[in-house]
Order: C-alpha cells, then structure tokens, then sequence
C-alpha cells in the first residue's frame, strides 16, 4: 500500500519550490500534491512514486513530517458528501491528519486520507 506524507513548513515563499526541487533531484515522481498555510505555519501533503526515497529526502533535509498509509475513499459528489464521511470518522475516533483530492467521477469523489488510526478508518472509509 503505498504512503502518504504530511510535511509541515514555515508559511514562507519558496518553500514548495525548495520541497519539489529535492524531491525531484532525487528523481522522486509526485504522484499528487496539496497543502495549505495559516499565520506562520504551512504543510504539503503529498504521495509519492517511491516512497522510500521520499522519506530518505525529508528526513536528509531536515523537513519536519508524519507519515502513513495511504486509505482510498470514494465520496459523494454533492453537499454534505464530505461532511457523513467526516462525522463517522470523528464519532469513530479517528483523526484525520492530512486528505487529498485526486479526482471526480459521476456523482463521487476521490479522496486519499491519512489517519491516526488506519483499522479504525478502514472499514469506514472502503464502504463508500
């Protein structure tokens, strides 16, 4: 099953540039990439095509980050689709850490989650 990384960085220009620059220096392929910033902090969330030369670039840079596996979900693609899916993992439990969209298709969206608490999630998240 392949991972999910959730890289924590200062809210600063540049820092995506510095990520994807050593990243592909290692000739790691982004497989899909999202993020975001508030006030000083920021974060990428990302999946890679080699996951284990992913983590050996954070961990040689120095880049603060989580990572785990990478759950698959397939959602409703309309109002309140996101919001069942993300109450049944809170009354469950589970935190999620980090979640990418990868697509749409007819009436549902694809999404890969990170969670605290992968069992927990996966028999949540699969029944979709």
């Amino acid at each position: 099953m392949s991972r999910q990384f959730v890289v924590q960085v200062t809210n600063k220009p540049g820092q995506m540039a510095l990520l994807a620059e050593q990243m592909a220096d290692a000739g790691v392929d982004l497989r899909a990439i999202g993020g975001g910033g508030l006030g000083e902090v920021g974060h990428f969330i990302m999946t890679t095509a080699d996951d284990d030369r992913a983590r050996q670039v954070l961990e040689d840079g120095g880049w603060t980050f989580l990572e785990g596996e990478s759950l698959l979900a397939e959602v409703d693609d309309k109002p309140g689709g996101m919001a069942r899916i993300a109450r049944e993992l809170s009354d469950a439990g589970v935190n999620v850490l980090g979640h990418l969209f990868l697509g749409r298709w007819s009436d549902r969206a694809t999404f890969a989650f990170i969670v605290d608490d992968p069992d927990k999630a996966r028999p949540i998240l699969e029944r979709r």
